[in-house]
């Protein structure tokens, strides 16, 4: 019989998703992972999410939930790696489409239950925002996890709630956090992260990132993108623990109020309303100024010359590592450069790979 998660987030929830179920439920049912295709400026440079019609190549499912085969592509100008982890990943990833807000969301949800009538059905968030209220200073993208937590709190089967590296998405801290899990469901181990290493050399999830590094061994603490505080990769980080899901809906606000919501932009004004902000309108001001910043041309010694003058701030920092997506933001370079960057750096210091994470000193795995 079939398992079915929903990858909270979308990105590398998805990926951390297929980590878990081969941890829990091994080979023997089929997987299928329903998550959304927002993979954030990096890969996509439209904000916000794509929907079915963004796809050529897509496989009917259910009524109105779609598979992301390999052969899939997304139409440009849009980006998706969701067709990529279907040719390296060996489960059916199927769309999760907000445009027709939660209430669209808990169809195609209720629809996937009926049509593979799933032995379970498990709703993952890696790093904990699912948990917010909706006021931290520090919460960024809390749309994405309120629709699909507000959509699984409405379907007939149970849903358990897993939240997996509690902290790690540098949103909500682990201190916070703590009082609000339930027991460890299981703790990924350096085998479990053997399963997606391969995808985080090109996916570009730094939660999902740290949680695979976190299984492997690796402590400190780690930057990531657009300047936040550092993230502390701890004994916590590869654990995953269970949440109540009515406990959950009780503090995030914002899912409780868009459970009415009929289209995205009715959730997005939602999330204004509790928030004060949306992360759609986050990502169009980013883009604005990517795109407006001139990338700082490619020269392999003036590269390595610039990664010195980081490296010694953030050790400096008290910091041990870093995200490839930091680096490639904190050096100036463009998003179509991370890969040079990441090719550049571990063939002219490959000691320095802490595997999925780039180590700012020396290799602290344990």
């Amino acid at each position: 019989m079939t398992r079915l998660i929903v990858a909270a987030g979308g990105g590398g929830d998805a990926v951390a998703a297929a980590m878990l179920g081969t941890a829990l439920y091994g080979d023997a049912d089929p997987l299928v992972i329903f998550t959304y295709s927002w993979d954030r400026l990096l890969v996509d440079p439209l904000p916000g999410p794509r929907s079915s019609r963004d796809f050529t190549g897509l496989v009917d499912l259910a009524p109105s939930v779609s598979a992301v085969p390999p052969e899939a592509r997304p139409i440009p100008p849009a980006g998706s790696t969701l067709p990529r982890l279907a040719s390296e990943l060996p489960h059916t990833f199927a769309l999760l489409d907000p445009y027709q807000g939660v209430k669209g969301v808990t169809r195609q949800l209720q629809e996937l239950i009926t049509h593979l009538s799933p032995k379970s059905v498990d709703l993952l968030d890696v790093g904990g925002d699912i948990l917010a209220r909706g006021d931290e200073p520090t919460l960024k993208s809390p749309l994405a996890d309120a629709i699909t937590l507000a959509a699984a709190s409405q379907v007939s089967a149970p849903v358990r709630l897993l939240v997996a590296g509690p902290g790690l998405d540098g949103e909500l801290s682990a201190d916070d956090l703590r009082p609000l899990l339930g027991p460890v469901v299981h703790t990924f181990t350096p085998t479990d992260a053997e399963l997606i290493l391969p995808v985080l050399e090109w996916h570009p999830s730094e939660a999902t990132a740290m949680l695979a590094a976190t299984a492997r061994g690796v402590r400190g603490s780690c930057k990531i993108r657009d300047a936040g505080l550092p993230v502390p990769l701890t004994d916590e980080g590869p654990k995953v623990y269970e949440v109540g899901m009515a406990n959950a809906l009780s503090r995030n606000e914002l899912a409780r109020a868009s459970l009415t919501s009929a289209t995205l932009n009715e959730a997005e004004a939602c999330s204004h309303e509790v928030c004060g902000f949306s992360e759609i309108d986050y990502e169009l001001k980013k883009a604005v100024r990517l795109e407006n910043r001139s990338s700082v041309a490619w020269d392999h010694q003036a590269v390595l010359s610039r990664l010195n003058e980081f490296q010694t701030e953030a050790h400096r920092q008290g910091v041990t590592h870093a995200t490839f997506r930091h680096i490639t933001e904190a050096l100036y370079l463009g998003g179509g450069q991370r890969d040079a960057l990441r090719w550049l750096l571990l063939n002219a210091r490959p000691g320095q790979y802490d595997a999925p994470l780039w180590c700012v000193t020396t290799s602290t795995t344990a």
